[in-house]
């Protein structure tokens, strides 16, 4: 059974995560997962003074019965807990994963994403990649022995994320193969990788092995799953009969003004469409 969860940064921007786990829980989905601990995003920024307390997370998921699936450990651009492609970062960025994975036993989350940073200038991508592979070496194995699942997420460098290294399903999969660790996987995000590369079932057929976790939003546009030119349903479809089991996250911003509908509207699609 695949769980649908939604990412609560995204949605409800003008209240506290504990409250917008309770409307996405009335919305009719049984998951939910975030971006950084540090702060919360109000629709503009990352707001310090709502920094997320593990044990009300953890409390609100319960009293809600929805499941807290992931968080992001790091920031993309390394602004947050550095990125592993540069080696003067990693002492920072595996600090910051001790820190997460802490918090995330607290919060009893038992997966979280990790990246590869923005690149460092200087280096090749072959030093960069060299770098990625000695950092991520080390945070798996503190994942190991913390019993968690690391998420390698690939972003579009088109749109969103200028400058990122990671951009590739495939050097995802040729580094999680080479680490060849079961704390290792991917995050195939089908609004990133429809971007950078198309063929999403046929990606997802031929790597599911190496997926840990899936995000979702419209293309073009990152909104509603309906507005775009994926056809969602149908993708959870061939998920599901591949005996895919884990986690889907819908991380998408609303186009609707009210995201209470913009959710309920989603779930019908998701569901029934």
């Amino acid at each position: 059974m695949i769980t649908i969860g939604v990412c609560l940064e995204t949605v409800f921007t003008d209240r506290p995560a504990p409250e917008r786990i309770a409307r996405i829980r009335q919305a009719g989905f049984s998951g939910v997962e975030f971006w950084h601990p540090e702060g919360t995003w109000d629709g503009s920024t990352i707001r310090r003074d709502w920094a997320k307390d593990p044990q009300q997370l953890r409390e609100a998921a319960e009293q809600q019965g929805v499941v807290l699936t992931d968080f992001a450990l790091h920031a993309w651009d390394g602004s947050i807990g550095g990125s592993p492609v540069n080696p003067a970062d990693h002492p920072k960025y595996i600090d910051q994963v001790r820190r997460m994975l802490a918090f995330a036993q607290a919060a009893g989350i038992r997966k979280g994403i990790t990246l590869s940073g923005t690149a460092a200038p200087g280096l090749s991508r072959t030093q960069m990649r060299e770098h990625l592979e000695k950092a991520l070496l080390q945070a798996v194995e503190l994942a190991r022995q913390a019993d968690f699942l690391l998420l390698l997420e690939p972003l579009n460098t088109l749109v969103d994320h200028p400058g990122y290294y990671l951009d590739s399903s495939r050097e995802a999969v040729q580094i999680i193969r080479s680490i060849g660790s079961p704390h290792l996987k991917m995050l195939y995000d089908i609004y990133h990788m429809q971007i950078m590369e198309g063929n999403v079932l046929a990606t997802i057929e031929q790597h599911l092995d190496c997926i840990g976790h899936f995000h979702a939003a419209g293309v073009p546009g990152r909104g509603e799953l309906f507005t775009g030119e994926l056809h969602y349903p149908n993708i959870l479809r061939r998920l599901e009969s591949l005996g895919y089991e884990g986690s889907f996250g819908l991380e998408y911003f609303p186009t609707l003004p009210d995201p209470q509908e913009s959710l309920r509207q989603t779930y019908r699609y998701v569901f029934g469409g």
